[in-house]
């Protein structure tokens, strides 16, 4: 058909978004929703980028927990033989995130199999009050991941089994260890697919996808991980393991537990095991990547008419599109557009979506909503379309120190705040790029420098924490609060519930042992 052909339609059309309203330069106020944020005096602004010195200063002062001593290595390794690791240079890379913005300085990492194992470590480091930095792919983005001081880091790398798959209801039960990547290509072969898909898919680990409430780029179609998660293992602070590895789409029974731990960071107990409900292999895919000048009606317009087989709306514009040439050799497949867009269908009849793109696609270039696009329907072609998003965070790293911001906002504001962010900065920023998710709201606003510069930080944050609340936003979408973002969680959340969730973490794990330091604001910890 010709419509998977390259095609071109050139109109002019005025530039989309353009954010004019002033904020207090000063941060002396936050931004307020009624009762909902306290006074910015109040909120303890602390900001962790950079190296180990930097990000213990922004940490609060190691607690009083023990240190690993001999006879505690004894029993790791009588526990684990062999896999009780106290090598510099193999915990070096379990040290470091994945941006080498936050170093840690753990001497022991612990590499269980089994749930069993997980338990008895725990309990353990409980009764000895040592503190734990559980660990899955280390792809994090907040530096929840790694320890902050000298925390023992727990390992799932080595729990990636799956248990069970039932190719009827579609349901995977699976240790929390396995790579996504793995678990898709297994499913794959049963003609099932994951309902997560990530950039990091080629390191991250489920649980750990689950510990964060991973969205990713299927989000749109098959909702968040609250959603498709139907159960869970997990081990609490002290040992006990909580099964809840339940396999039913329905269970009314009580209060949801597994809600708990989903997104918590692993500061409530460590995941083990995962039930997920997985959608069928679609038999029919398209992936359109589209320029145009502005996003908003193009997908108002996307949502009404490709409707059941849309499966993703992903966003970058054309600074994102600059490093991808600049730093990857990537080339753009279509003319230069201050816009781009991957839309992903999938279905179950070719000719059915074939003809819904081909609808779409015809109006929204007659409309001049799009200027310049391709299609790919084949493997090879599609997974080069999806690489102008997915390697954007690759194409960053290579162009210096990165500030990163994971802000949810109403699809009209996505992008203001990245207009916004360009203006308030100017040339003390390298470059000032946004892409992400716009079916979800998800903007990636990331800012580069030759290096790291504390002046430019220092106009950077606050003030997109106060610029997102204004506007209702979240300022964690889903990369969640970590270690750097853990003293800014009032400008998305109540004292009031700041509070519980305090009370819950004080309940569930009485000593702090689990992820010190992380999710939780300094004033509650």
């Amino acid at each position: 058909m010709a419509i998977f052909e390259r095609f071109t339609r050139l109109k002019s059309a005025s530039r989309f978004l353009q954010y004019t309203t002033a904020l207090c330069p000063a941060h002396s106020w936050a931004p307020t929703r009624g009762p909902l944020l306290r006074p910015a005096g109040w909120i303890q602004h602390r900001c962790v980028h950079g190296e180990r010195s930097e990000a213990s200063s922004a940490a609060p002062p190691r607690r009083p927990f023990s240190q690993v001593t001999p006879a505690d290595l004894d029993f790791f390794r009588q526990l684990l033989p062999g896999r009780a690791i106290t090598d510099p240079d193999v915990l070096e890379s379990s040290n470091v995130d994945w941006l080498k913005s936050v170093k840690g300085n753990s001497e022991v990492l612990l590499r269980p199999k089994t749930t069993d194992e997980v338990s008895r470590i725990l309990s353990y480091c409980n009764q000895r009050n040592l503190a734990v930095s559980p660990q899955g792919g280390n792809t994090g983005l907040v530096g929840g991941s790694v320890p902050v001081f000298d925390e023992i880091i727990l390992s799932t790398a080595l729990m990636n089994q799956i248990l069970t798959f039932d190719s009827i209801s579609g349901i995977l039960t699976c240790q929390a260890g396995c790579v996504l990547e793995s678990l898709s290509q297994y499913l794959e072969e049963q003609d099932f697919i994951m309902p997560l898909d990530l950039g990091a898919k080629g390191s991250c680990h489920i649980g750990g996808n689950v510990s964060t409430n991973a969205g990713g780029l299927r989000l749109l179609r098959y909702g968040s991980l609250r959603g498709t998660v139907l159960g869970l293992e997990v081990v609490l602070a002290d040992g006990r393991v909580l099964n809840c590895l339940a396999t039913l789409r329905k269970d009314n029974t009580g209060y949801d537990l597994k809600q708990l731990f989903i997104g918590s960071e692993g500061t409530l107990g460590v995941i083990t095991a995962v039930s997920i409900l997985c959608p069928r292999k679609p038999k029919s895919v398209n992936v359109a990547f589209l320029g145009m000048l502005q996003y908003f009606l193009t997908f108002q317009a996307c949502r009404g008419m490709l409707g059941e087989i849309l499966s993703a709306f992903e966003f970058l514009d054309a600074s994102c599109m600059n490093l991808l040439e600049k730093h990857l050799k990537l080339t753009n497949p279509i003319t230069e557009s201050p816009f781009y867009i991957v839309i992903e269908t999938a279905g179950s009849n070719a000719a059915h979506d074939e003809e819904k793109l081909h609808n779409f696609l015809e109006k929204v270039m007659t409309s001049s909503l799009v200027t310049d696009g391709t299609v790919a329907t084949e493997e090879a072609k599609i997974k080069a379309l999806w690489s102008m998003r997915e390697r954007i965070t690759e194409a960053l790293r290579h162009d210096g120190y990165t500030y990163k911001y994971d802000i949810s906002l109403s699809v009209e504001k996505i992008y203001d705040l990245v207009t916004h962010m360009r203006e308030r900065l100017g040339d003390r920023a390298q470059n000032v790029v946004g892409y992400g998710h716009i079916g979800d709201g998800n903007l990636h606003l990331n800012i580069t420098s030759p290096s790291k510069d504390p002046a430019l930080l220092a106009a950077i944050e606050p003030y997109v924490y106060e610029w997102t609340s204004q506007y209702q936003g979240s300022i964690s979408a889903e990369h969640g609060l970590g270690l750097k973002k853990r003293n800014y969680i009032y400008y998305s959340k109540t004292p009031e519930a700041v509070t519980l969730m305090g009370n819950i973490k004080a309940m569930l794990d009485p000593k702090g042992i689990l992820n010190p330091y992380k999710t939780l604001p300094d004033d509650i910890c």
